[in-house]
């Protein structure tokens, strides 16, 4: 699915209103668009991890494991106690066919009370 923006939506370069498209975005299940928008946003803002967490999800969902997992590593290395973000590198190494490397992760993820939904 793909939606469409107006030049109106991303008039300026506003942060928080590209945010806020993109979190339309992956709601909608465009996540090469939502992903698109939070790298623009992620180039204001490198070290909001909010952001960065988001673009990761949005990648795994649009199958750029790689870039997944990168981002995913950065934040690990602003915030190594980020459970989440744990959790999501582990399935992200499992689903590149890297269990071992993702055994290790997923271990932290369960240790640091990540839910494994």
């Amino acid at each position: 699915m793909t939606i469409t923006t107006t030049p109106a939506m991303t008039a300026g370069h506003d942060s928080s209103r590209e945010y806020a498209l993109a979190r339309f975005h992956f709601d909608a299940k465009a996540y090469t668009d939502a992903a698109r928008l939070l790298e623009g946003v992620l180039a204001e803002e490198p070290g909001n991890l909010s952001v960065r967490l988001l673009l990761a999800r949005s990648l795994y969902h649009s199958a750029q494991l790689s870039r997944a997992a990168d981002e995913l590593r950065r934040v690990l290395e602003q915030d190594p106690a980020e459970d989440y973000a744990r959790l999501m590198l582990g399935r992200t190494l499992q689903r590149q066919g890297r269990p071992d490397e993702a055994r290790v992760h997923l271990r932290l993820a369960a240790a640091m009370g990540a839910e494994t939904v």
